[in-house]
Formats: structure tokens, C-alpha cells, sequence
């Protein structure tokens, strides 16, 4: 349906600079927090948990569900300051229960073995959106044979209408309409330290607006670096979002754009109530002192 109407990509990443990965090999529910294989008590308590360090929940498996006797765990923070991946191997997933969480937002992290590899994360979560499924499994298959101790299926990350949906982490970047093709050259393209502007959603922790702003200047500039770009200052005003980048090259820019909505129109084939998309249009591009 997005591809229907021409949706755009940039801008539109979840808004998340935090994760906790599980692996539960499913099936997921629709809401995995209220519909999996978990006990209750565990489930209440990743809930629990979520909401107190504002951190997202999301299950992982290996492509093909396949799963070892004890689950791996991930900690994840995308904030351009304190980026990290951090793991541990749980003897049981109630075990997840007696992290401590209080580490996010800090260099140090939550106490788990430091991990420094990228996660590629394919969302296949088929019970939230069809298309997550269909389209993200030849996705994960591909990325499963390139990258196979890097890449893990995961639960709905949101976009389900831009399917196959691919999040890097800990760099944050959202991948829309990716395939078994363009996916393996992505990740690719990111081991060797560059983004692929063409089906770049945005960077994870920034706002829609301030995603759609890093990809015009990305696009400006020819700026293809993973931190080429950095944001520093945002500033709403109505509909007017204004954000400063610094530049690799010590130059600063400053990123205009406008956020309208599209006419309302069935975002996802699962959808049963028309939304409208915010959308982004470019006002100016210009170096500051």
C-alpha cells in the first residue's frame, strides 16, 4: 500500500534509542508482551521493566526459528553519546528479570560481556502485519547466509507498510523495501562504514522530522559515512523543524524542513481504518558559523 502511494522512506524510523533483545523463537502473538510462549510472570515483568527504564522489548530468533538450549540477551543503546551493544547467554528467560537496567543512557552500560559486531534485525513478526512475514523472511534468509552470526529475526519494530524492514544496530538506521538483493549489499555497505540513502527510513532517537532532515543533507552533501553527519540542536517551530548537523569536515549546517500530512489512505493491507502519513518537504539547506 505505501508503495502505492509513493510514500517517502526518510523519516520514518521509530523514534527509540533503547533496546533489550530476547530470544524467544515464537510463535509471537501479535503483542508479544501479551501473547507468547513466556510465562506470565516473565512477560509482566519485561513490561514492567519496559516502561520503567523506557526501553524497547523485542524478541529475536535465527532465521529458521532454530534456537539453543539457553537464550541470548541484548542491551542496546543508540544515543549518539553513549552507543553500545552489550550480551549475555540467560540459563533461563526468567533470568531476564534480574538485569539492571539503570545503566542506559550511560557509556558504562548495563554490566553485560561488551559486544562489537553490528545486529542486523529483520522484522518477520507475520501475526502483527502479513507483509513483515512475506516480505521479511527472503530477507532474512539472504542476510542469514551473508551474515550469519550478525543477523536474528525480530519482533514488530514499526513501518510494517514499508516490509522488509531492516534496523542495524547499535547505529540505530531503519531500512524500508529492502529484499533479498538490496539487503546483504546494505549490510554490506555498513560493515564498510557507509549508509544506502535509497531505502533509508532514518536514524533511531531522532525525531521524524530530524530524520527526514539528516537525509536531505546526506543527500546534499554526497555524505555517505555512518556518523558523517551529527545532529546537535533541534528546534520546532509549528510546522517548521530547524536542526543543526556538524559535518565530518568541522563545517556546520542548518536543515529546514516542513511537516504537512498526506490524504488518508489504509497504510498497511492488515489495516482496517484509513491514517494520514506525516510528510516532509525540504525549505532550505545552509552552513552556519
Amino acid at each position: 500500500m505505501s508503495e502505492l502511494h509513493d510514500e517517502p522512506l526518510a523519516g520514518t524510523a521509530s523514534t527509540v534509542t533503547r533496546f533489550l533483545l530476547l530470544e524467544e523463537p515464537g510463535p509471537w502473538g501479535q503483542e508479544i508482551l501479551t501473547d507468547s510462549r513466556l510465562s506470565s510472570d516473565v512477560r509482566r515483568g519485561l513490561e514492567e521493566m519496559s516502561a520503567a527504564a523506557r526501553v524497547r522489548v523485542l524478541f529475536i530468533r535465527r532465521h529458521g526459528r532454530s534456537s539453543g538450549d539457553h537464550p541470548r540477551c541484548f542491551a542496546v543503546d543508540t544515543h549518539v553519546s553513549s552507543r553500545w551493544v552489550q550480551t549475555t547467554t540467560l540459563q533461563r528467560p526468567e533470568e531476564v528479570l534480574d538485569l539492571d537496567l539503570s545503566g542506559f543512557g550511560s557509556a558504562d552500560g548495563v554490566g553485560l560481556d561488551p559486544h562489537h559486531d553490528p545486529l542486523f534485525l529483520v522484522c518477520t513478526h507475520g501475526r502483527r502485519d502479513t507483509c513483515c512475514a512475506e516480505r521479511g523472511r527472503p530477507l532474512a534468509r539472504a542476510l542469514s547466509h551473508a551474515y550469519p552470526e550478525q543477523t536474528w529475526e525480530c519482533s514488530h519494530v514499526g513501518g510494517d507498510r514499508f516490509a522488509g524492514n531492516l534496523v542495524i544496530l547499535p547505529d540505530g538506521l531503519c531500512y524500508g523495501r529492502a529484499d533479498a538483493v538490496t539487503g546483504p549489499q546494505i549490510a554490506g555497505n555498513h560493515v564498510n562504514g557507509k549508509v544506502e540513502l535509497a531505502h533509508l527510513r532514518g536514524r533511531t532517537g531522532l525525531s521524524f522530522a530530524g530524520q527526514a532532515a539528516e537525509w536531505q543533507l546526506r543527500s546534499h552533501l554526497g555524505v555517505l559515512t555512518l556518523d558523517g553527519v551529527r545532529p546537535l540542536r533541534q528546534v520546532r517551530r509549528d510546522d517548521r523543524t530547524e536542526v543543526t548537523f556538524s559535518a565530518a569536515d568541522g563545517r556546520r549546517w542548518e536543515v529546514v524542513v516542513k511537516t504537512t500530512t498526506a490524504p488518508e489512505h489504509y497504510l498497511t493491507c492488515a489495516r482496517v481504518r484509513k491514517h494520514a502519513a506525516p510528510r516532509f518537504t525540504l525549505l532550505s539547506i545552509k552552513p552556519v558559523r
